[in-house]
């Protein structure tokens, strides 16, 4: 009986020869697998999503901390920048110094919001109910005014007078029986909600105000919360990927919070300035439609259109000659948004185009509705950003230029042996050591 060892520094070429097999097998495996859990999780869409839906409701208290902390967290960071070397030169130890900074910061950010929530609903919210009511009730008599009004004015057209009466006619006999009828019962219907649901605004109640308690907690440990990701990540990843992957979500936080907080900070901005303007001209409904200006403002693009169509329409069935004067002031104050204050505040925070800008807020709403044209824009440029850097990491790593403006101009590249040739739309040709060198420039940059 002949016994073979193997020495241990030499695999068994039995080994050796499975080695593929199994390699197939184990792709054959994940292969099934992952075709199993697509089909079941198609086929039990709506379980999941119910399960979804469960576990979101539970963690609201949780996403509303977050939420909260995140929209107060530039207010405690300005306050502590301003604090906190003051305490450290009064006390002894640094660490103390800092701790107490922080809570006092945290404390002042919150009464700053809850200071915002009750003017909102001590002064603006009884205002707006006072004008909402006030609309409906004058509404009738204004149609009817605005059509004497136009009638009067067509009235000398002959040939066109009566096609335009008739089509006067009908819309204010449709804008009646909607309010007679649609408005009314939907106001009914809402009304009913909310004497229904004093159980919902419980609950709401309740989730905001654990949610302000979660959102002192994370404020107060975001510094350990981001060592303690940063360790994930390193004992995760690669330092190299960890530190791609850390980057990439600084600079998504960057984006963020440069575009949710300047977009509030603007909007703010431009309803007072709406408000301070509709009084001087004396304007009607000059609140409410500051509102609907200043919050619709928070949409990038169409925000401005959106929130001046509807008080266009309000002011036009008071006065159609303020109808006209709003929609010239509008049009001035968006001018100056877009070219002083918008800039001023949100910079280039996105890094997007004009045309991504209209993409993402097209498909954000189309997706997710009014929160996802607002949010969309920061999303995307995440997005943007990733694969930017991605596509300039490749191009880097096959020693090609990452820049679009270079390409603008390059018809073809030609790889010959160490050298590449890049064949300009104008017949000139960029050789490796021009290459080398446009790229060294971008890096120091």
């Amino acid at each position: 009986m002949t016994i073979m060892t193997l020495k241990p520094n030499q695999p068994s070429s039995t080994k050796e020869g499975i080695k593929p097999y199994l390699y197939m097998g184990i792709a054959a495996f994940l292969v099934i697998a992952a075709s199993v859990t697509f089909f079941f999780l198609l086929f039990r869409i709506d379980e999941i999503s119910n399960l979804f839906e469960k576990i979101t409701s539970i963690l609201q208290p949780i996403i509303y901390g977050f939420v909260i902390a995140y929209l107060l967290n530039p207010i405690m960071m300005f306050f502590e920048e301003k604090l906190l070397p003051i305490l450290k030169k009064k006390m002894k130890h640094t660490k103390r110094a800092t701790i107490v900074t922080r809570y006092i910061c945290i404390f002042v950010a919150l009464i700053i919001g809850i200071l915002c929530l009750y003017i909102l609903g001590s002064f603006i919210l009884p205002e707006l109910m006072v004008s909402i009511t006030g609309i409906v009730k004058a509404l009738p008599g204004q149609i009817e005014q605005f059509t004497e009004w136009t009638t009067n004015l067509v009235s000398s057209n002959k040939e066109l007078g009566p096609y335009i009466q008739q089509g006067i006619m009908k819309g204010t006999e449709y804008m009646e029986n909607w309010i007679q009828t649609d408005l009314i019962e939907k106001l009914n219907t809402w009304i009913g909600f909310f004497a229904t649901g004093v159980i919902g605004v419980v609950n709401v109640l309740k989730n905001l105000i654990i949610g302000i308690i979660v959102s002192i907690y994370v404020l107060s440990e975001k510094d350990r919360f981001a060592a303690q990701g940063k360790m994930i990540m390193y004992a995760i990843f690669k330092e190299r990927t960890a530190n791609t992957i850390i980057d990439t979500l600084r600079q998504s936080n960057h984006i963020f919070s440069g575009f949710i907080n300047g977009k509030i900070i603007d909007s703010t901005i431009i309803g007072i300035l709406c408000f301070f303007g509709l009084t001087i001209f004396k304007m009607p409904y000059p609140l409410l439609v500051s509102v609907i200006v200043g919050v619709t403002n928070i949409i990038p693009f169409f925000g401005p259109y959106i929130g001046a169509i509807p008080s266009a329409l309000l002011i036009l069935f008071v006065s159609p000659i303020h109808c006209v004067y709003f929609v010239i002031f509008i049009l001035i104050l968006q001018q100056i948004d877009g070219n002083i204050i918008g800039p001023a505040i949100l910079g280039d925070s996105t890094g997007l185009s004009a045309f991504w800008v209209i993409f993402s807020i097209l498909l954000g709403g189309g997706l997710f509705g009014i929160v996802g044209m607002i949010i969309g824009v920061p999303t995307f440029a995440v997005i943007y950003y990733i694969i930017k850097k991605f596509i300039s990491h490749c191009l880097s790593k096959r020693e090609l230029l990452y820049t679009s403006e270079d390409y603008k101009t390059i018809e073809r590249i030609i790889r010959k042996e160490d050298q590449v040739i890049y064949k300009k739309l104008d017949s000139p040709i960029l050789c490796t050591e021009e290459k080398n060198e446009t790229n060294e420039k971008d890096k120091s940059k």
